[in-house]
């Protein structure tokens, strides 16, 4: 099957991409028992294997929900330093049945060097990937005068939290956000955090969308990987409704990324970049609480917070 674009969210005007926790490839319905003993049915996210192939090379086996195979292509490749800003992309075929995604280009690719080196790393190859993208930090510069107002940081979390889900219906799942100003415009998921970047990224690349006026949301910990990847996608703000690692803040002060985390109701924390913060939303006494129904993981205090496991 020939690359499409994107599925557009016909009933939201808020988002060109939202998540459909309806979609029946996604999750599944098991039975089990709770605390109680008694039988329970729950919705699980599905896992699935998607294999991908630049021209006639294949690069990497992913582990993935299914939706979105192009964006989360041509993303990795981006990520990988295997798709370049001006490369034509002449298709993108997905093969549902076979699991397998082919992103071909005019540009004649040869990565088997690369590959040899990746095996040779421990863990899930990451070791090579995470080396080449700290490489790429050295030339990029964001754009010092873009904006976070405190009013846009409010309605996004807001907006993005009463959406629908498939982490609001099945949970283990990450979900990412390319917003502008108080817009959410893309929301994806995927079981991998990695994932979900990739096909913000992705979506950015088939799209010609400008990174300069953009901030990203991520729901998960803002890492040194977050940092970079964002950094790389030339996004000068970062948000998170979690918390942050060192190394992620470090490296955010250093490339001069705006990096806000534990956003939560009208409850956040700026470590980096707080030059670009715009306080133009006044607290009150009950700003600071979240929607209860609305709460996700690690918000409530009775759990551990997402940012300790």
């Amino acid at each position: 099957m020939s690359h499409k674009p994107a599925s557009q969210c016909a009933d939201d005007s808020t988002f060109l991409i939202a998540p459909d926790p309806d979609d029946r490839r996604l999750s599944v319905s098991v039975s089990g028992i709770d605390q109680t003993g008694q039988p329970v049915e729950t919705a699980v996210v599905t896992e699935r294997p998607l294999t991908l192939f630049l021209n006639k090379q294949e690069i990497v086996t992913m582990m993935t929900i299914g939706d979105h195979p192009d964006l989360l292509a041509v993303g990795s490749l981006l990520n990988q330093n295997m798709l370049q800003a001006d490369d034509e992309i002449t298709a993108i075929d997905y093969d549902e049945d076979l699991e397998i995604v082919v992103v071909r280009t005019t540009r004649e690719t040869d990565y088997e060097e690369k590959l040899k080196k990746k095996v040779r790393t421990s863990g899930c190859a990451q070791g090579t990937v995470f080396g080449d993208l700290m490489e790429s930090l050295q030339d990029i510069a964001l754009p010092k005068n873009a904006k976070l107002r405190t009013s846009w940081l409010y309605t996004l979390t807001k907006r993005i939290n009463m959406a629908p889900s498939l982490y609001l219906k099945a949970g283990a799942i990450h979900g990412c956000v390319l917003c502008e100003e108080d817009r959410p415009l893309v929301y994806v998921e995927d079981v991998g955090r990695h994932n979900a970047v990739d096909k913000i990224a992705g979506y950015m690349f088939l799209n010609g969308v400008k990174p300069e006026d953009k901030i990203f949301y991520t729901t998960g910990r803002l890492t040194s990987e977050m940092v970079i990847k964002t950094v790389k996608m030339g996004i000068p703000i970062l948000v998170s409704r979690s918390g942050f690692t060192a190394w992620g803040v470090e490296l955010a002060r250093e490339a001069n990324l705006t990096l806000v985390g534990r956003a939560r109701g009208r409850r956040f924390v700026v470590l980096a970049g707080e030059e670009r913060l715009e306080f133009d939303a006044p607290l009150s006494a009950h700003d600071n609480e979240e929607d209860r129904k609305h709460r996700r993981k690690g918000s409530q205090p009775d759990e551990i917070p997402e940012e300790a496991v």
